[in-house]
């Protein structure tokens, strides 16, 4: 990883209507000079983030999308759907427990990017320990909230 490298983070039930918000960060990542951005593969959010990125990389043929891995690829295999680049499982998570591997997954590439976009309602979640987390480590992190949206205002800000 080089440069400037962004991780998305949400919930797996995230509603659709997030979708606008994550394509406007997308867009606004790629013109502050962000070219690989890591996403999970497990709910919603991730499939959002992904499709976002996806579409970005028509106009931004620089960018690159790594599908982060948080269970082995030989115990569990992956294949990587059209427009990801390739994928990621993390070095030393062969010893972690199932039950730890998400979180834990989560956790290293928190170590790793520069950005967070996150997409977090419920702040105890394992999203919102990440977005903590990212805060502590001092990344920019993206929040993205549907209900600002229905009262005109901006969808998307940074927070340190």
């Amino acid at each position: 990883m080089n440069g400037k490298v962004c991780f998305f983070i949400g919930h797996r039930d995230t509603p659709d209507r997030v979708y606008p918000a994550l394509e406007q960060a997308v867009e606004q990542l790629i013109t502050q000079g962000v070219t690989e951005f890591y996403v999970g593969n497990h709910g919603s959010f991730d499939r959002m983030a992904a499709r976002g990125v996806i579409a970005a990389k028509q106009h931004h043929p620089q960018v690159r999308l790594t599908m982060l891995l948080a269970y082995h690829p030989g115990e569990r295999p992956v294949t990587l759907p059209p427009g990801f680049d390739g994928s990621l499982y993390p070095p030393g998570m062969e010893s972690v427990p199932r039950r730890f591997a998400i979180p834990r997954a989560n956790r290293w590439m928190v170590e790793h990017c520069t950005h967070l976009v996150a997409y977090v309602t419920h702040p105890a979640s394992n999203a919102g320990k990440v977005v903590e987390w990212g805060r502590i480590q001092g990344k920019r992190v993206v929040e993205l909230g549907e209900s600002l949206a229905e009262e005109g205002l901006p969808i998307v800000w940074f927070r340190k």
